[in-house]
């Protein structure tokens, strides 16, 4: 048994993503995949789908869709709510971090508070894979949906949907700085620069993007050697910092190789954080070392077990309570 759903609105920054195509950076590839990789995740579970499932990424603006064949399990994982609007008129208003049934000939619109948000369909999209990956490289042209955002008029296929709806509190990542391990070209830095790096209070650009996130603050200096190196590695999370001294985070759509001096690379239990900066928001960063990174990485595997174990059918929860109690002021902005 399948669902199958019509795009009635596409929203903004809406693309088809996974957990990327890791096998084939040596060619050139980007990672691509979720921006937050954990909430992708958290959505696929209230939803229902196989781990590893596609859903879709919400950037900018929600969509609104309707099940035009059978019925799907739709997983809302972010600051993401809407509402159910019934085949004979009827509304029902939809919270955050639910799993909720869509039957055929309802449609469920959206409406994004601050992404990235995600959704997840029972069975997950079925979308034919390029380079074992269903993700969209917006840059590249190719995976999910052609290659490209979401369209009025679409039409997504999923696994019909089984049991019932689920409701589960937000999920949170640890706060405070972002932590970074240092090099592997912090040489290239002035000491000064390297100082500034990690006292400095940050802002996220507005000129960023899938591929990197700007930052805007104190001008790094570079030594004699320079902002310029040999061509090397790049990998999601590597801080390079070109000529102006305004360091650049890359992100999943980034590229597999760069000619910048890189101060350090951010460890990925904090990556995704980053994804939830807008244009403005400050951050601030603190070197850890690779046994910290890997104590961090095991912590966040453990909170999304413990999280996951608390999704209970939907009116077991209380809701307010759980949403009070869990926002923690500066989860999500590094400060």
């Amino acid at each position: 048994m399948s669902a199958r759903l019509k795009i009635l609105r596409p929203g903004i920054g809406v693309t088809v993503q996974d957990f990327g195509r890791p096998k084939f950076r040596a060619l050139g590839v980007a990672l691509s995949g979720a921006l937050d990789p954990a909430l992708l995740a958290a959505a696929n579970v209230l939803a229902g789908a196989p781990e590893g499932a596609a859903g879709l990424e919400i950037l900018l603006a929600a969509p609104e869709l309707r099940a035009s064949e059978g019925a799907a399990r739709i997983g809302l994982a972010g600051d993401v709510s809407g509402a159910i609007l019934r085949a004979d008129g009827g509304r029902e208003d939809i919270s955050p971090w639910r799993g909720v049934l869509l039957r055929e000939g309802e449609s469920l619109a959206l409406k994004l508070g601050r992404g990235p948000a995600y959704l997840g369909f029972s069975g997950g999209l079925d979308l034919p894979e390029v380079l074992g990956s269903r993700a969209t490289f917006l840059r590249a042209g190719f995976g999910g949906l052609e290659g490209r955002a979401l369209r009025a008029g679409d039409a997504l296929a999923c696994g019909a949907a089984e049991g019932g709806e689920v409701s589960a509190p937000p999920f949170l990542h640890e706060p405070g700085p972002i932590r970074f391990i240092p090099g592997p070209q912090d040489d290239h830095f002035t000491p000064e620069a390297l100082q500034q790096f990690v006292t400095a209070q940050w802002r996220a650009g507005a000129d960023s993007d899938r591929m990197g996130l700007r930052l805007a603050g104190p001008r790094l200096a570079h030594n004699a050697k320079g902002a310029n190196i040999v061509s090397d590695g790049a990998t999601p999370g590597a801080i390079q910092v070109p000529g102006d001294g305004q360091p650049i985070v890359l992100r999943a759509d980034a590229q597999t190789s760069g000619g910048y001096a890189k101060i350090g690379c951010v460890i990925s239990a904090d990556l995704p954080r980053l994804a939830h900066l807008a244009p403005g928001d400050a951050l601030s960063f603190t070197p850890v070392d690779h046994a910290e990174a890997a104590a961090a990485r095991r912590r966040a595997r453990e909170n999304f077990a413990q999280w996951r174990g608390k999704i209970a059918p939907a009116g077991l929860l209380d809701e307010r309570k759980l949403w009070t109690e869990n926002l923690i002021g500066g989860a999500t902005s590094g400060e």
